[in-house]
């Protein structure tokens, strides 16, 4: 073994005795405890409000009634009104377009002049069957005489006092009575048949005179609304086509809007009108009172709204975004100030739909609760960890059904690492809104 080692080892004896002695004989050290300290946490104080349920949807605006006008007769445009142009406002009544009726004005004079020969005829046939009867009754007075007369001919030959030439010329006679009176009977029979036919034509002729008269309407064209024209395809002194299109026009006194509404928002509104407490089932929706729930429409990307109302549900869910189709109204969208807008057809469109106010309830906001848990910073400032249950989330806000009681502070601050027992304290003494 190397010398110079062996010379250590005694000086390494003597250091570790050394160590041992003052460990022994020296002072106890100093101990440091490390003080508790809160973390600063914002937090709300839960309060059990009435919610009302909002569902919010967008959609394309439509005119609530729109017309196309098509030419029903042929003929020459011969008038026009001043404002049939595309965009122009024309009243109801207005006559916006007249086709030349001197056509069917020919043909109603006609029609009207068929009618007054047929009625002229059948009072000729009245007249002559008034005739006829009086004649006849003569005749039958004569046909009485004559077989009178036979009779007593008859028993005069048989005496033997009248020759038989006498029996054969009055019985010739009474034959021709009675010929005569047979004619005047079948002629008055006939008389039906020929009333029927001539009143057969008279109601075919007011027939051709209803239908002059018709198309005699159809030539002047009037606006069957207060409408805005949205297109024109003929101009004056142009010559139309029966079942031409002619122009097209859309009412200003109302539009419409069919929304699309999330279905579960929705439910929850038709709930709330119910007065049910649960979610509606969907059958309910179409036969609800809709006139509890408050509508307004807005314009994407503008500072402008209408109140609307709901007149509507439509049947059946959007196949592509499964929502409700709710149709909804607003008077009067061309009624606007200065500065504002009016509502015309195809603008895309915001919906919000609000329902009476629900039982109160807890609500919090959206940041508060994470995935079904909120922090909630107890009696004694101590952190606890609280399960909630999640009635509906709407306008970053949500409602609980249940797990926080009104009155109790819960954390806004996201506190990481999240563990029960946490020291906490209000950052800056001051309480969330």
């Amino acid at each position: 073994m190397n010398r110079r080692v062996l010379w250590l080892i005694p000086a390494l004896v003597l250091g570790v005795g050394i160590a041992v002695w003052l460990v022994r004989t020296g002072p106890e050290p100093t101990r440091f405890e490390r003080a508790e300290v809160a973390i600063p946490v914002q937090i709300v104080t839960a309060e059990a409000r009435a919610v009302a349920p909002v569902a919010t949807g967008y959609g394309l605006s439509r005119p609530a009634r729109s017309w196309s006008a098509v030419a029903s007769v042929r003929g020459t445009i011969i008038e026009t009104h001043p404002d049939l142009s595309a965009g122009r406002f024309i009243t109801a009544g207005a006559e916006v377009l007249k086709i030349d009726p001197s056509e069917y004005e020919l043909a109603l004079a006609e029609a009207q002049a068929d009618l007054a020969s047929l009625e002229a005829e059948a009072a000729q046939l009245d007249a002559e069957g008034e005739n006829l009867r009086v004649i006849l009754a003569l005749e039958r007075e004569r046909l009485t005489l004559a077989e009178q007369d036979l009779r007593r001919t008859e028993e005069l030959v048989a005496q033997g006092t009248a020759p038989q030439a006498r029996l054969d010329e009055q019985q010739r006679a009474t034959l021709a009575f009675r010929r005569t009176v047979q004619e005047l009977e079948n002629t008055l029979a006939l008389l039906p048949v020929q009333q029927e036919r001539l009143e057969a034509q008279m109601a075919r002729t007011r027939v051709r005179i209803a239908r002059a008269e018709r198309d005699l309407e159809q030539t002047t064209i009037k606006a069957p609304f207060d409408m805005r024209v949205t297109e024109t395809q003929v101009e004056a002194f142009q010559f139309v086509n029966a079942g031409q299109p002619l122009l097209t026009g859309e009412g200003v006194e109302r539009a419409e809007i069919v929304a699309q509404i999330p279905v579960e928002a929705f439910r929850r509104i038709v709930a709330a009108v119910l007065g049910t407490g649960t979610l509606a089932p969907l059958d309910r929706m179409h036969a609800a009172d809709m006139s509890g729930i408050d509508a307004e429409v807005r314009l994407i990307g503008a500072d402008v709204t209408w109140p609307a109302r709901v007149e509507q549900v439509q049947t059946g869910l959007d196949a592509r975004t499964r929502t409700v189709q709710v149709v909804l109204s607003v008077d009067a969208p061309y009624d606007f100030g200065a500065g504002a807008v009016p509502l015309v057809a195809n603008m895309y469109l915001g919906v919000a739909l609000t329902g009476p106010p629900l039982p109160p309830s807890v609500q919090l906001p959206d940041a508060a609760v994470h995935g079904g848990r909120v922090l909630v910073m107890g009696a004694d400032d101590r952190l606890e960890l609280r399960a909630v249950e999640v009635a509906f989330r709407q306008q970053g806000q949500t409602v609980l059904r249940d797990g926080v009681a009104p009155g109790e502070r819960v954390v806004l601050t996201d506190v990481v690492p999240a563990i029960a027992g946490t020291l906490l304290r209000v950052a800056d003494g001051d309480a969330a809104p």
